[in-house]
């Protein structure tokens, strides 16, 4: 399993951290509107956040009522940022790759992601984790890169226009080829993991979660009014939602 620590690369954290802070971005639209929406009362509860970066969401889950959250990631740089951006006294942050997350003490009412699960490479065995992790009647509630945006070997998936310059379709290919993907994000070499739709359901299945909900988001109209390049999304969606419970 893959322990890949891009964030760590200065190019990229700097790349990324810049892209995070302007108020059009995909997270801000469209993701997280709609993992928000998902979310389940939270009063009292515990949260483990994997893959949660500088913390925002972490703060947001105190907020919301939760008593003890714990933040996982494997970049020292955004825990860095964390603890100085977003600390509180019911929040835990570990520097900890989420292959690794079975060695964690007690167990979560929610286990929250937002696009971290995409560089995990065995899939099953970090649900099998997780559900170890979760209470009875918990949830899991994560996004994901979506599998028509993964699927392309070489990450070279495009639109194609009319003769107008207008976005009419999408093109992509090796959808049924699992594996790893090299793909230019900032930095060459970023390695994801492109899983089937079917793939990541079962594995959720196998591990004994209930799916209660998969969404793949589409903007809302104040944020197409804010980002008109969001009408792109009802062509193909960005993302992946999924929302699953421990019975």
């Amino acid at each position: 399993m893959s322990n890949q620590n891009i964030f760590d690369n200065e190019i990229f954290f700097e790349g990324y951290s810049e892209l995070r802070s302007r108020e059009i971005n995909a997270n801000t639209m469209l993701e997280q509107p709609a993992m928000k929406e998902l979310l389940p009362d939270l009063t009292n509860k515990s949260v483990l956040d994997l893959g949660c970066g500088c913390g925002h969401n972490c703060v947001e889950f105190v907020d919301s009522g939760a008593a003890r959250v714990v933040g996982v990631d494997i970049s020292e740089k955004m825990l860095e940022v964390a603890k100085k951006e977003s600390s509180n006294e019911k929040i835990e942050y570990v520097n900890m790759s989420m292959t690794d997350i079975s060695c964690l003490d007690g167990k979560f009412d929610l286990v929250y992601s937002s696009l971290a699960f995409h560089y995990i490479e065995d899939f099953e065995k970090l649900c099998k984790d997780i559900y170890s992790l979760v209470n009875n009647n918990g949830c899991l509630l994560f996004s994901q890169e979506h599998p028509l945006i993964t699927a392309t070997v070489d990450g070279k998936g495009h639109y194609n226009k009319d003769d107008n310059g207008k976005k009419i379709s999408y093109t992509f290919s090796n959808y049924n080829e699992p594996g790893k993907r090299y793909v230019h994000w900032y930095v060459d070499g970023v390695t994801k993991y492109h899983r089937t739709f079917s793939a990541t359901v079962n594995a959720l299945a196998k591990a004994g979660f209930v799916i209660e909900k998969i969404c793949e988001p589409q903007p809302k109209d104040w944020a197409m009014e804010k980002w008109p390049a969001l009408y792109d999304e009802f062509i193909k969606p960005s993302f992946l939602i999924v929302k699953a419970r421990k019975i």
